[in-house]
């Protein structure tokens, strides 16, 4: 058995349970990936803080907001997967508390990587309005906006379940889903309607911005290969991101057709929508970008020696070059 914060069609795998060592791996699998993850999102989240280079930088400042989401992400969708095992059912109101959180923060990767493409594109296409637009305090408001978007969606669904359900359902336990917990098939016509809306945009905006990107890069006479690589891989990312939103479907196609394998499903299916993602943001983001690269080097370095005993040189500050800016318009 395994979570999903949508959730998808449980009752076929409700019938079947998996043995003690098959649930064990799995949830040893999952607790290795969340730690593995989760200890190089906090890497990032840890350069990001101790330079004042990135505090300043509205794009930094977006890639560790989608960082720390993704890792608040990754963490209640690992504690729901593990309690999903041990204790297969959950209080309603837990269950509707961590589900919030969840949701808040699946919905919020997207609308971030849009927004994260505006910024590049303002700061390539319109270099010379960009440090007039996008200023840290702009930026901040941006991701209170982009919280309230992702707040849209699903508050109507939390005070429609509070009207609709009696007191009783609340403090019943429940096999802690989307589905589960929010049965009123208006709500879940509703979700898929919202979901649309929402990777429509996304999409729009992204395939607009990056497309006037590549073209800029090409103009300038940067480096456009790097720039193409960089678009396919947020497009990889975004359609990872889709898997949350088409998952159920895909899922309920694949248990149709493969039902004597619904436990396997379910798994490759929870890795691949909630784990997966969360790992390829660092890449795509913080290793691939020159100046992010070289102080979490540094970082890592300085942890080296402290083990060794050793002493760590200060990092000095230095002015970008003509290939760093380069670099910079291409990633």
């Amino acid at each position: 058995m395994n979570f999903s914060v949508d959730g998808n069609v449980t009752h076929i795998s409700l019938k079947v349970r998996d043995t003690f060592v098959t649930a064990l791996t799995k949830n040893i699998i999952v607790v290795a990936l969340w730690i593995s993850i989760n200890y190089i999102n906090g890497t990032f989240v840890h350069t990001f803080f101790k330079h004042e280079i990135f505090n300043v930088n509205p794009r930094y400042i977006l890639f560790i907001h989608l960082v720390i989401n993704d890792m608040i992400q990754l963490t209640i969708a690992v504690f729901l997967h593990v309690i999903s095992y041990i204790l297969f059912t959950i209080n309603v109101s837990l269950c509707s508390f961590l589900l919030m959180i969840a949701i808040f923060t699946t919905l919020n990767t997207p609308v971030n990587l849009a927004t994260m493409a505006l910024e590049r594109y303002i700061a390539i296409c319109i270099p010379l309005r960009h440090s007039q637009i996008c200023t840290v305090h702009r930026t901040y408001i941006l991701i209170g906006i982009i919280w309230i978007m992702a707040a849209i969606p699903i508050l109507p669904d939390l005070f429609i379940l509070l009207a609709t359900e009696p007191l009783q359902f609340f403090h019943s336990k429940i096999f802690c889903s989307r589905d589960s917990l929010f049965r009123n098939p208006y709500l879940i016509e509703k979700k898929n309607i919202s979901h649309a809306v929402y990777l429509t945009v996304v999409w729009f905006t992204l395939f607009y911005t990056y497309f006037r990107i590549m073209f800029t890069a090409k103009a300038a006479n940067a480096d456009a290969k790097k720039a193409r690589n960089t678009i396919l891989l947020h497009a990889v990312q975004l359609l990872m991101c889709m898997f949350t939103y088409t998952g159920p479907l895909i899922d309920s196609l694949l248990l149709y057709i493969f039902s004597t394998h619904a436990l396997e499903i379910r798994f490759t299916s929870y890795v691949i929508v909630h784990i997966l993602p969360r790992f390829i943001s660092p890449i795509v983001y913080g290793l691939r970008d020159q100046t992010f690269r070289k102080y979490l080097k540094r970082y890592l370095i300085c942890r080296v020696n402290e083990h060794l005993s050793s002493k760590c040189v200060p990092f000095k500050h230095h002015q970008p070059n003509e290939k760093v800016f380069i670099d910079h318009i291409a990633g």
